[in-house]
């Protein structure tokens, strides 16, 4: 059933040269012929960002399910299934129901230029307008003013999580250009969460759209406390469990989540809320493996995976190892072509015992081994394999950690080697 999905796939990209074209007119034609499936959704909460938005999509599912929702789930990329990009009413997209999907939005499409994104975004949107559900996230694909998502009515309320520097050539090359055009999902008098980041373009932005915007440290708050976290907004406290996605910058994912849905009005307990962010799963979010690949390994040693791959990503990260300084950490990088790779080592070459690059054979227009061997300034060996990374490493006598991170491609790659 996949290869026929991956046909659809190729068929579509003969009709754009672009996978990602920022622009609503020829989606909001399609939508029109398909009898507008976006206006017949359960209440939406539409989340933007650079970094964490998939994350925050992942607590957002949770937290309804935990309080008894059906929740559809639209997000980008996937890992290792296509699949992986729609969820229905708590259910990954059967084969059978994508595939007629994407061809009856073919037929109706009928050669019309288009990108594939805005097919796969209709085709989410006519299945979730098709089964009922309570609660329907929507994690914008690139950017937000002239992204795919944008096409629906006013949602329940918007999130925007951390913003850096990423996709330049389509979005503008400084963080107020990118802060502008993540913005643009905000609709007047629509609740909109962000967490720590200050910037001045999203403050504006929503002033002049007519935004509420509920800010981190001003409108809400999330804090450590007593082995858990409290987060506090102006409808009172939550005692909270440490997140189930680890790692420091998720706590700011956590709170950006849960002050959007509590101002989405719908009514979601405290119960719920503590649940969701206790069991929320996101595949490659520092994800510790045990499968396949750990053999490779001493059975002392952890090995995990992250599909950060941008500045910002390569910061947060840094935090994250800057808490595992208990043993030796091993870095294996592979990125994606036009990605800003010193920018992403810099603040992790410091903290790594080795560090290895990468591009596996069927990763996504994977950036050359060479290029991030220079791009570290010749600190990285080259693999060029994750397998041949993780032989070649120097073992020592006690424990370490192996990070393979970079590339949600090279992620999905991982995941595949790493199956038993």
């Amino acid at each position: 059933m996949s290869k026929r999905i991956d046909g659809i796939v190729a068929r579509l990209h003969g009709l754009h040269p672009r996978l990602i074209d920022l622009s609503l007119d020829r989606l909001l034609a399609l939508l029109e012929k398909l009898g507008h499936p976006e206006r017949r959704l359960p209440p939406v909460i539409h989340v933007a960002g650079t970094n964490g938005k998939g994350s925050t999509c992942a607590f957002l599912r949770a937290m309804g399910e935990a309080a008894g929702m059906r929740v559809h789930v639209y997000t980008s990329p996937h890992l290792v299934r296509f699949n992986e990009r729609i969820r229905v009413a708590g259910a990954l997209v059967s084969d059978a129901d994508l595939i007629a999907a994407m061809e009856e939005i073919e037929r109706i499409n009928d050669s019309a230029p288009i990108t594939v994104f805005e097919v796969i975004t209709a085709a989410a949107l006519h299945l979730f307008a098709a089964s009922p559900a309570e609660l329907c996230v929507l994690e914008v694909g690139l950017g937000g003013r002239g992204d795919a998502t944008n096409v629906i009515p006013p949602p329940a309320a918007c999130a925007i999580t951390s913003i850096s520097l990423d996709h330049l050539e389509l979005l503008g090359p400084t963080l107020d250009m990118i802060a502008r055009e993540k913005a643009g999902i905000m609709k007047p008098e629509v609740p909109c969460a962000i967490g720590t980041q200050s910037n001045e373009v999203l403050d504006a932005e929503a002033e002049r759209i007519g935004t509420p915007l509920l800010k981190r440290g001003r409108d809400w708050t999330i804090d450590a406390n007593a082995g858990g976290l409290r987060f506090a907004d102006r409808s009172g406290q939550v005692d909270l469990p440490l997140p189930s996605l680890p790692g420091p910058h998720q706590f700011d994912n956590a709170g950006i989540a849960i002050a959007a849905l509590r101002a989405s009005g719908l009514g979601v307990s405290d119960d719920a809320i503590a649940r969701g962010i206790a069991t929320a799963e996101w595949p490659a979010r520092l994800q510790r493996l045990t499968g396949k690949l750990t053999e490779r390994l001493p059975s002392n040693w952890e090995l995990w995976l992250d599909g950060g791959h941008n500045p910002g990503a390569g910061e947060a990260l840094a935090v994250h190892l800057a808490a595992w300084r208990d043993r030796p950490v091993h870095l294996v990088v592979g990125m994606k072509q036009a990605k800003d790779s010193a920018e992403f080592l810099r603040p992790l070459i410091p903290l790594a015992a080795s560090l290895w690059a990468v591009a596996e054979p069927e990763q996504h227009n994977a950036l050359p081994v060479e290029t991030i061997v220079a791009a570290s300034g010749g600190v990285a060996r080259p693999g060029p394999l994750v397998a041949d990374a993780l032989r070649q490493m120097p073992r020592g006598d006690g424990p370490a950690r192996v990070l393979i991170c970079g590339s949600l491609y090279l992620a999905g790659e991982v995941l595949k080697l790493d199956a038993r």
